[in-house]
């Protein structure tokens, strides 16, 4: 939000001037990836297209919204399954985008896509270790406690809320469900919703 390009303006939480979104609308109704029709990340999509046009989009940390979740592990997946292969999707078509905005944004849309991608090797090495070698793979374990702990910090200090501490307990989630599902989410991009 400090350089005005806040990557992805979630739906439920998200207001557009009137006439910059019907300057756009045409482009965003017809979303096509590899050639099929797009039927999930509109929200990422229409900020992308927002921020090509040339608009800014900020965070204001007042605004109050409403909005469902999941509350059970199916639906929990399937959500994140979208995520994902927005993400993926939206951050390839957003590229040629990055040069113009602040090189910071840069850094963090390479942090986002990286991330997993190290977790995902850290948790392959510490598994191969174990199956080459028998031995428990503390280095990898330790490493991955370490960026938990210290990523968890820096967002509680920032805050000022210890609860984001709790955050950590994300990890397990990360490595046993979301990392499989990222994996798969990237080799079925052009799928559908489901």
């Amino acid at each position: 939000a400090r350089f005005g390009a806040v990557m992805c303006c979630c739906g439920p939480c998200v207001m557009y001037r009137r006439s910059a979104l019907a300057s756009l609308l045409d482009q965003y109704e017809s979303q096509y990836f590899r050639g099929k029709p797009s039927d999930f990340g509109e929200d990422r999509h229409l900020t992308i297209l927002m921020l090509k046009a040339g608009f800014r989009t900020e965070y204001v940390p007042s605004a109050i919204a409403a909005t469902v979740v999941p509350n059970k592990l199916g639906p929990y997946l399937r959500q994140q399954l979208r995520w994902a292969r927005s993400t993926f999707r939206d951050t390839l078509l957003g590229l040629r985008l990055l040069p113009t905005l602040n090189r910071f944004l840069t850094l963090d849309v390479v942090g986002q896509n990286l991330g997993p991608l190290l977790l995902a090797l850290s948790v392959l090495t510490g598994l191969a270790q174990l199956a080459l070698t028998g031995t428990a793979p503390w280095l990898a374990a330790l490493m991955i406690v370490a960026m938990t702990m210290i990523r968890c910090s820096v967002v509680a200090l920032r805050a000022r809320q210890l609860r984001f501490l709790g955050f950590s307990l994300h990890t397990f989630i990360n490595i046993f469900l979301l990392l499989p599902l990222k994996a798969y989410a990237l080799c079925t991009l052009s799928n559908s919703v489901g």
